[in-house]
């Protein structure tokens, strides 16, 4: 578990300055099904495509010198969705894992899940808890796959978690809180990404995203590569933060005043 110094971003520096890189970029992977139907294929080949890509952006997020990279792979929203898509999305994650993960444990990559693993197929939920048992003890950078995940469920079920633990109603606090959630162990995101050009956050880490930076790229998922990585970065670092402070030249925004 972290703390809450280290959970918290520390403060920026003077604007125009860059600044270091994020120590965790949370990824929306977004665009899957358009980038299949310009190209004339069946949207599940975009989403084998997009999983094809999760090692190569895992890899420049760690050359880059990120240490957290969660990516958000099937939503809870995302059961709405016609059966032999669902069933195709989850198969292709189950093999996924199984393809990638000794790579990505060669590359120093620790796997997590963030979501529930109810109502998954047996063969996902053991590629899950084998990818997690090989790559316990690496730290080059962790690898956090959010699938069956969504931010209301998952603070949902840290209140029913904190009620059925028997917390009285002034031992509540945020900090507390944050102890209930699937991210306890791993720092807030300093930046979030949103490929395929959509402006929502879409229930995505609706706790944990309150001081984030966002970037949106039109691009999409599977096109999504390093060069867009880089450039999502060297924007980020650009920004000044400032947690509801004042900027470097004494001012700030209404809504952080």
């Amino acid at each position: 578990m972290v703390t809450e110094t280290e959970r918290r971003p520390t403060q920026a520096p003077v604007a125009g300055v860059h600044r270091p890189p994020p120590r965790h970029v949370a990824i929306i992977m977004d665009g899957n099904g358009r980038w299949a139907k310009r190209r004339g294929l069946p949207r599940i080949a975009g989403h084998e495509a997009g999983t094809e890509n999760i090692r190569r952006i895992t890899t420049r997020a760690a050359e880059r010198g990120v240490q957290y990279l969660t990516l958000w792979a099937f939503s809870t929203e995302n059961w709405r969705r016609p059966r032999d898509e669902v069933d195709g999305i989850l198969r292709i994650l189950a093999e996924a894992i199984d393809r990638e993960t000794e790579e990505l444990h060669r590359q120093g990559a620790c796997l997590r899940h963030i979501g529930s693993l109810e109502g998954l197929s047996p063969a996902l939920a053991a590629s899950v808890h084998s990818a997690i048992e090989l790559t316990r003890g690496n730290d080059r950078i962790v690898l956090t796959l959010a699938f069956n995940y969504g931010g209301r469920a998952e603070l949902v079920r840290a209140i029913q978690n904190i009620v059925r633990d028997g917390v009285a109603p002034e031992d509540v606090n945020e900090a507390l809180v944050e102890r209930y959630l699937y991210t306890s162990d791993i720092p807030d995101p300093d930046l979030i990404v949103r490929t395929s050009g959509e402006l929502r956050t879409s229930n995505f880490l609706i706790w944990q995203a309150a001081y984030a930076e966002w970037v949106f790229s039109s691009v999409l998922w599977p096109d999504f590569g390093p060069d867009e990585l880089d450039d999502a970065i060297n924007t980020y670092q650009l920004r000044e933060r400032r947690f509801g402070a004042l900027s470097s030249d004494g001012d700030t925004a209404a809504a952080e005043a």
